[in-house]
């Protein structure tokens, strides 16, 4: 790590240090003045307002700031002792680890030196214009309870220094250790006033960089013209530290965020067919991730090499300091326990046989597959006892029972349950209205054949009975699309070539009925020309013929594969995941730890990194999870960035502004929200906007707040830096789609957008996953066989009329491909214990500020009543789209949840 000395021009401070992420809190640091226990004066401290009492002065101290020492004119300088108390976190990686250094540090903490703090003023000395001189502190072990040890010390503080900026923390042990906060308190001898500063961040040993302590600012949020004189070079170094220098390889300890393009995936160097292409640039427009520093492989040196872990800042880091069920614990276990245990048991056969029947499929719910009998595996009974049971001292993956089929078995076999779910389902975000006549592609028909549709207005007509044409449905808004066409048609030739997997483009064309539910009418699957082949395209249709309902049930089957695929790649890791990361390093290296927006996102950008890096080991990289389940293979990671190209842009995530995109809405300032829905019994968006409100509503108090003058948007530099790096670095491939940021409705809709995306989208796509997906036959990851009228050959063709459901059971994922999706759906699915939910807790930095604390009180209440009004909508059999026997109620956008796969629950960020 890069290292800076903090005092060439300030020789009253010694060995300054770079701040971190998370920021402090003060659960007790009112706005109000706290009376200050003090020592040579018997002078009785007046803590309502500024005035003259005895000779002593006292000032207000609004916000969170804290004084912690009376000024007096004409009495004797006095001091005040503040103590403090250190609450360290027992973890693996720290007071469990590094076993080596334990004896000195257990000499260190007999020694009474194991941290020092240092207290830091707001303000320069008024005389002479420098920095005051720290007050310093060792703190020494006082004992422990659980996993938590406690570090006390006190402070000598001089009356004369003022309101308390910042404290510096340097750990003299020989291993890092988990700061949870520090809690100051001495305030007052009558009442039982303190301070809690929330550190929840590791601190390096001092022998890694005794020239680096760790700052923590004081709860008081200030805009970069406001910063307290004293506070304004920590402020900047904080940032420069952060962002360190590009150069390097990153190390475990280091807290820095820079940006790279995604050309870590593949693994050349290991084998030539994991080689996997750069995302990231004109050629493949992606956004950025967090930077490694990895060195490149020698087989392409475009792509970085692989390692078994993979970087994140420190302070990204949680696993260790969650509870033992967190998530991502889950994760990495499924990844890399669960899955290779799995496989290994069903090699014993083959790892592409399908199911034989359908109610094989049901064994994984009842019986389970069983695991090697060791002790990785018996490890994960304890881990994940909802997947892997211990039965007679045998260890099995056995699957819970979804809801979905638990209401009703055989939904997925309907056309109204097919319709229905891409308007209540887990990807409620591609269904669109259909506003011209003939479909077309906007594919080159030299290289992908004629650009019209084979749906064709005969067929249509034919369908909907007479009832209407196929113009006045047009005109009365009643025809949508799923159009899987143009993004899936360039992969198909590429796809078939790989084994086990095959592709179409595919158009799926819906009709709103007069109850407001979707009917199907028709499924054009579309292979481009091939090997000197035509275009071969086929409309199929719900029919009454036994011939004719088997093809149906195969083009169904297609259109979810690539439905869930689309999902996953786009809708999920794209939209939430991948496009939130630049947003999590922008905020990082350009917003101070002590800067209002910082302390607004932080909530709902912790954690995003961890997750991602995770992903990008063990899911999405060549030969992941994603590659071997998915129908596009190889090249389903290159397919969400042909999405981000030519879909994705910034002003279109916004829940209003997508939902007018797709048809699905129009403005109407008469209506609820602004707009009047396409479909009104549409859950996802019906209930989206009632977040999307209220989420705007809180941000615009926040604003509000802040930036009581326009013209503080445009004129705070870290601000505009920040919007500026996310717009022509961290998606510096997208040119368009960016909203200006000139004034403070411009900041309301910019981060409302960011944070409806890491809550309510990623809610929505993710928690509804293992409900919905788990019974695979209702979302089946992966197409297997072609449909058995594109030139089939004697022998399918014969099989496909004497046994079609055998023939529809080879066509969906085999065994290992499904027991493997739904192993990591499963966890995904889940919320721990300890979920941060959106507009649970309020944060400590705003717990004592009146304004915000109302306004966050405010946003609380809404979200309660927002979870009653979903009550009473899937209460009400009129909405049929999440009402009525067996159906499914819409609870992805309820903001609280238990613990556990609910199918409910609003996470503040993207956190697994």
């Amino acid at each position: 790590m890069m290292k800076h000395n903090f005092n060439k021009s300030h020789s009253t401070i010694q060995n300054l240090l770079s701040v971190p992420k998370p920021l402090f809190s003060g659960a007790a640091a009112a706005a109000f003045s706290l009376p200050i226990a003090r020592k040579n004066t018997s002078t009785t401290i007046n803590t309502k307002k500024s005035k003259k009492s005895n000779g002593v002065l006292w000032r207000h101290c609004g916000g969170t700031r804290v004084k912690a020492i009376l000024t007096t004119a004409t009495a004797a300088k006095s001091t005040t002792t503040l103590k403090a108390k250190v609450t360290v976190l027992e973890t693996l990686g720290g007071a469990l680890s590094h076993l080596g250094s334990r004896v000195i540090d257990d000499v260190m903490d007999l020694l009474g030196k194991t941290i020092l703090l240092e207290l830091v003023a707001s303000e320069l000395d008024p005389q002479s214009g420098l920095e005051k001189t720290t007050i310093k502190s060792y703190a020494h072990n006082s004992g422990h309870n659980n996993n938590e040890y406690y570090y006390e010390t006190s402070f000598e503080v001089h009356e004369d220094f003022g309101e308390i900026g910042a404290v510096l923390i340097e750990n003299e042990h020989h291993r890092e250790m988990f700061v949870k906060n520090i809690v100051f308190s001495g305030f007052s001898t009558t009442t039982n006033d303190s301070v809690e500063v929330t550190c929840n961040s590791w601190i390096h040993p001092k022998s890694d960089n005794p020239d680096e302590k760790r700052i923590f600012f004081w709860n008081k949020s200030y805009l970069p013209s406001q910063t307290p004189t004293a506070l304004r070079r920590y402020r900047q170094k904080e940032l420069e530290i952060l962002r360190g220098d590009g150069r390097g390889e990153r190390k475990t300890a280091d807290r820095i965020y820079d940006y790279d393009f995604y050309n870590d995936l593949g693994d050349p160097d290991s084998d030539v067919d994991l080689s996997r292409p750069v995302l990231g640039g004109p050629h493949r427009p992606y956004p950025r991730r967090c930077r490694t520093g990895r060195p490149r492989t020698k087989k392409d040196p475009s792509s970085e090499s692989r390692s078994s872990s993979v970087y994140v800042p420190r302070d990204e880091a949680f696993s260790e300091v969650k509870t033992e069920s967190f998530a991502t614990k889950a994760v990495y276990s499924v990844l890399h326990a669960l899955i290779p245990s799995m496989k290994s048991q069903i090699m014993n056969t083959d790892t592409d046989i399908g199911f034989p029947y359908f109610t094989a499929i049901d064994t994984l719910f009842n019986e389970g597959i069983e695991l090697p009998n060791d002790s990785t595996t018996g490890s994960l009974a304890s881990i994940m006892p909802r997947l892997v049971k211990t039965i007679s001292e045998k260890c099995f993956l056995r699957f819970e029972t979804p809801q979905f089929v638990n209401r009703d078995k055989f939904a997925w076999f309907r056309d109204a349950e097919f319709a229905r779910q891409t308007l209540a389902g887990v990807n409620p975000c591609c269904i669109k209205l259909v506003t011209e006549w003939p479909l077309k592609s906007k594919l080159d028909p030299a290289v992908y054949g004629p650009a019209e549709s084979a749906i064709t207005k005969e067929l249509i007509e034919q369908e909907i009975g007479g009832f209407t044409t196929v113009d006045e449905a047009l005109k009365q808004k009643k025809f949508f699309v799923l159009d899987y066409h143009d993004v899936l048609l360039p992969f198909v030739n590429k796809v078939r070539e790989l084994q086990g997997t095959t592709l179409y483009g595919s158009r799926t064309l819906f009709y709103l009925t007069p109850a407001d539910t979707l009917r199907p009418l028709a499924i054009e699957l579309t292979r481009p020309p091939v090997d000197g082949k035509p275009q071969w395209k086929q409309v199929f249709h719900p029919t009454w013929d036994a011939t004719g309902v088997w093809l149906w049930r195969l083009a169904k089957a297609h259109v979810l594969a690539h439905d869930s695929g689309f999902h996953q790649l786009v809708s999920h890791w794209l939209r939430t995941h991948c496009c939130t990361e630049p947003y999590v390093i922008a905020t990082n290296r350009q917003l101070s730890a002590m800067h209002p927006i910082y302390r607004l996102l932080h909530p709902h950008l912790r954690y995003t990194m961890e997750i991602n890096a995770l992903a990008r080991e063990a899911l999405i990289n060549a030969n992941g999870a994603i590659e071997n389940s998915f129908s596009p293979g190889k090249y389903s990671i290159e397919l969400s960035s042909v999405a981000y190209d030519q879909l994705w842009q910034f002003n279109l995530e916004a829940l209003p502004a997508d939902l007018i995109n797709r048809g699905m809405a129009v403005e109407d300032p008469t209506a609820p929200h602004g707009l009047k829905l396409t479909i009104e019994d549409y859950p996802y968006a019906s209930d989206g906007l009632l977040l999307w409100d209220a989420i705007k509503q809180w941000v615009t108090d926040y604003v509000a707040y802040y930036y009581q003058e326009p013209s503080l948007v445009q004129s705070d530099n870290e601000l505009q830096a920040w919007w500026t790096e996310i717009r022509t670095v961290g998606h510096g491939d997208k040119k368009i789609g960016w909203p200006e940021l000139k004034t403070p409705d411009d900041l309301i809709g910019i981060l409302t957008t960011i944070i409806w995306v890491a809550s309510g989208h990623h809610a929505a796509v993710n928690f509804g996953q293992f409900d919905f997906g788990a019974y695979f036959p209702n979302r089946p990851t992966i197409a297997r066989t072609q449909m058995p009228t594109e030139e089939p050959k004697d022998e399918e063709k014969k099989q496909f009329l004497e046994k079609p459901e055998e023939f529809l059971l080879k066509c969906f994922p085999s065994q290992h491909q499904a027991a493997t999706v739904m192993a990591i759906i499963d966890v995904l699915s889940n919320h721990s214990p300890d979920e941060e939910y959106i507009g649970e807790q309020i944060q400590p930095y705003w717990a004592d500020d009146k304004v915000i604390k109302a306004s966050f009180e405010r946003f609380h209440g809404q979200l309660n009543v927002i979870a009653g009004i979903i009550d009473a909508r899937n209460a009400d059999t009129n909405m049929k789209n999440r009402a009525g026997a067996g159906v499914m109620p819409y609870e992805l956008l309820k903001p609280y949840s238990e613990p556990g796969v609910t199918g409910k629950g609003i996470p503040n960020s993207v956190s697994i």
